[in-house]
This record gives C-alpha cells, sequence and structure tokens, in this order.
C-alpha cells in the first residue's frame, strides 16, 4: 500500500513514493513525533530495552499489532541505531514492520558475538602490559578489527531488497562518504526528490555502522532513475558525522516545513513546541573511568588508536558528537520554553567493558540488558550545561516518562485519523477527548 501524498498533482514525475504506514500526516495532527537511537556498537541494546518497554505500552494502549513506525514521523538512527532504525522500519511482505521492538535484543544477543567474534579481540580483555599493547598495534597495521563477513551476511539476509523509499515512516541515517569528505544523509524526505540515494537498507547500514579500526569502509553504487547517472558511495560509520542523529532529523523536518511540504501545511520552522523528539542513547563512561590526561600525554598515533585497550579517537569523536548535539537541543528547548517537548535518555555510568563497543561475550551483553533495565528505573537527567553530566531533572522515572510518551503517541495518532479524509475510522471519540497534551518530566 502507498504512502497517500497530499499535493501530488504538483510534484516531480520521478517523485518516489514510499510505503504507507498507518500514521497519517502532520498536518491533520498536534505534533512533530521524532524519534533518535544513537551509535554505539553492541551497546545498542540499551536503547532496544527501552523501545521494547514503549512498544509494549502502546500494544496496552491500541492493541498487540501497534509497532513504532505507526506513531513516529521520523525514526532517525546512526552506527548500530541506523541498523535498529532500519529493523523496525522495514517492512515485510504483509506491509508491517520486519521487526517488532522487542526482537532488537534478540537479534543482538544472538547475532554480536558472531558480527564481533571474542578471538578477535582477546587482547583487549587482557590488563594492559607492554606485550599486549604490541599485538594490539601489531593487528592495528593489519587491518579493521573485524572482517565485517558476518554483518554484511546477516543484514543482507534479513533487508534482502528492500530500498530507502520503501520504510513504512521517514527514516533518516547518517554516514560520512570518505571519497568526498563529508557527510551523506540517506534521508526519506531526500530521496523523494533525489533517486539516486535510493539505496538498499541492507548497503545504508552496513555502510552507516563502519566504525573506523572496527570493521571495514563499504563502497556501493546507486543508479538516479531519471538520467540513467551512477552514483558511487565510498562509506564509513556514521557516527563520524552524527553519532547522535537527534538534530539531523529536527534539521530534516525543519528543511522540509521550509520548503511548503505538504505534511507539514500547518507548521512553522522554528515551532519548537509542535515536536516532541524522544532521544535514546547508548550510553557512556563514567566521567573519570575511560582515559586520562597522564596516559594520553605519551601517546602517538598508535597511543591514539589503540591506548587503553580500545580507540581513543573513535571513542572521543562519537561521544563528543553525542554530547554536543544533547546540549545544544538541551539549550534550545529551554530558551524556547518547550523543555517539555524534549526527552533525552541516556547511562553516563558505565564501566569500561560495559562501554565497549564490542567485547560480545555473553556475561557482557545480558548485563546491557540490565543496564537498560536499570535505565528505565532512574530518574528522567537532563545534562548540566557547564559540568557535562546528566542530573535528574524531574521526579519522574524513564520508565514513567515513557509512558506518557505512549499516551502522547496514541493520543497524536487518533487526533490525525478523525482529521484526515484518508484516515477516518468508525469511533465514537470526539475531539475534546482527544485533545494532547506535553510530557511533563
Amino acid at each position: 500500500m502507498e504512502m497517500p501524498i497530499h499535493g501530488s498533482a504538483s510534484l516531480p514525475n520521478n517523485f518516489i513514493k514510499r510505503e504507507r504506514s498507518f500514521l497519517q500526516s502532520p498536518t491533520y495532527g498536534n505534533l512533530v513525533t521524532v524519534l533518535s537511537i544513537d551509535g554505539g556498537g553492541i551497546r545498542g541494546i540499551i536503547p532496544g530495552t527501552l523501545l521494547s518497554f514503549l512498544e509494549s505500552e502502546l500494544q496496552k494502549l491500541d492493541g498487540e499489532d501497534a509497532r513504532l513506525a505507526d506513531y513516529f514521523d521520523v525514526i532517525a538512527g546512526t552506527s548500530t541505531g541506523g541498523l535498529v532504525t532500519a529493523m523496525l522500519t522495514a517492512p515485510d511482505e504483509n506491509g508491517r514492520p520486519l521487526f517488532a521492538a522487542k526482537d532488537i535484543n534478540k537479534f543482538y544477543l544472538e547475532h554480536c558475538p558472531k558480527i564481533f567474534p571474542q578471538d578477535s579481540c582477546k587482547i583487549d580483555c587482557l590488563p594492559l602490559t607492554p606485550i599486549t599493547d604490541a599485538v594490539a598495534a601489531v593487528k592495528a597495521f593489519r587491518g579493521p578489527k573485524y572482517d565485517g563477513e558476518y554483518l554484511h551476511n546477516i543484514v543482507k539476509e534479513k533487508l534482502g531488497d528492500i530500498r530507502l523509499h520503501q520504510t513504512l515512516t521517514n527514516v533518516i541515517i547518517p554516514t560520512f562518504d570518505i571519497k568526498r569528505l563529508q557527510p551523506t544523509v540517506f534521508s526519506s524526505y531526500e530521496v523523494r526528490k533525489n533517486s539516486s540515494l535510493d539505496a538498499l537498507l541492507s548497503d545504508i547500514c552496513i555502510a552507516t555502522s563502519a566504525a573506523p579500526t572496527f570493521l571495514p569502509a563499504h563502497h556501493f553504487e546507486t543508479e538516479n532513475s531519471t538520467t540513467g547517472q551512477i552514483r558511487e558511495f565510498d562509506l564509513i560509520d556514521g557516527g563520524v558525522a552524527a553519532n547522535n542523529p537527534a538534530l539531523v532529523a529536527i534539521s530534516e523536518v525543519s528543511k522540509e516545513i521550509y520548503k511548503g511540504n505538504p505534511d507539514f501545511f500547518t507548521m512553522k520552522a522554528t515551532e519548537y513546541a509542535r515536536f516532541l523528539v524522544v532521544s535514546l542513547g547508548t550510553g557512556s563512561a563514567k566521567c573519570d573511568d575511560k582515559y586520562d590526561a597522564q596516559n594520553a600525554a605519551k601517546w602517538g598515533i598508535l597511543g591514539w588508536l589503540i591506548g587503553g585497550g580500545s580507540c581513543p579517537l573513535v571513542d572521543i569523536f562519537t561521544q563528543a558528537s553525542s554530547d554536543m548535539v544533547d546540549f545544544h537541543l538541551s539549550t534550545v528547548f529551554q530558551a524556547l520554553h518547550s523543555e517539555k517537548n524534549y526527552l533525552r535518555i541516556q547511562d553516563d555510568d558505565l564501566g569500561k567493558t560495559l562501554c565497549s563497543v564490542d567485547i560480545a561475550t555473553e556475561e557482557n551483553l545480558q548485563n546491557l540488558v540490565k543496564v537498560g533495565e536499570n535505565l528505565l528505573k532512574k530518574p528522567v537527567s537532563r545534562v548540566n550545561l557547564e559540568t557535562g553530566i546528566h542530573e535528574p531533572a524531574h521526579h519522574s522515572t524513564n520508565e514513567e516518562a515513557l509512558v506518557r510518551v505512549a499516551g502522547i503517541l496514541s493520543k497524536e495518532r487518533r487526533v490525525r485519523e478523525m482529521r484526515s479524509p484518508q484516515g477516518k475510522k468508525a469511533t465514537t471519540t470526539t475531539s475534546s477527548n482527544l485533545s494532547f497534551s506535553f510530557i511533563n518530566v
């Protein structure tokens, strides 16, 4: 089933239509709903746990067939978050999401040990000594830590021939093109105007997950359906550009509003009070537990690549990217008196093993599940703009906040169904009963 496109008579002939989700256009609602998922390798289990809880709450309200793609106008993800995004939005043979949120962690627990085989990283799990440093240095010179073969195969098997334009709701997945030295953002909005971006979801996921030193860069080609021109992509991990893709998602929507996309007919580009943003992190190290200046002062090129039993450069730029986006959005939403519309859930208290992107032992993977479960019970926090530390902002827990988000999403969907000519259904619910309320966190 295809997505109804308002004002389609004025659209170009090569406009790519998307598979229809069960969510009507924001034009008929009160909000633009955005879900964002950070990168972080195996730590994707943490947002996987949170997403499973949120979807279960939606199912309590709207039935067991409810899926996250039915409620979010945009789902954005980088690296492991990009993979989760594809899993939540790729259609199966019945036109429904390929994965339920509860299946995400099952996928990670089953496949991560094969994506990141521990015989490839035994050296990282040993105490740091001159010998282990030397072995790690030799491995670093030989190529990526993992060959990526299993990841490529399983992603292609699961996603098959599904392309970007077929996702059940709008998706945004950042990557970085090392040939052009610039970000390449795979966006459902942009693909409608530029078919050269209509890549296989499997290629996009492999590319956005290709973390330098861990997994090989990914090359593929697409063909413009109008001109027949071939476009080449030489891509690595989207975390280089936007490990936290929430700001990219908001920017893409704002651009569409500015350009007059009829999906946002009643909105202004700077109207942040009309956004509901749920941003899920994958956890970060304790502020004093990862690296220190005393050791880093001695590092040369190799030290910055393998120091501390990990890859400091990758850790630093991905964490810096995530935090800078959070700093920005926290500030903007607060300044515009819309802080209630931005929910960021992040754990910044992980130990060394837990904050690894690739220590895929059964024990560590199960511990990450526990981190996600415990995070639900922690109070809603906001980043302190002076210290960078997440501090409790309200008496509510993350679990309670997600329950309220589920209520808002359910009401918003019903409002759109009631107002939309394409989505009207028999209902006795009145408009007054469907008035929306902001999340109070």
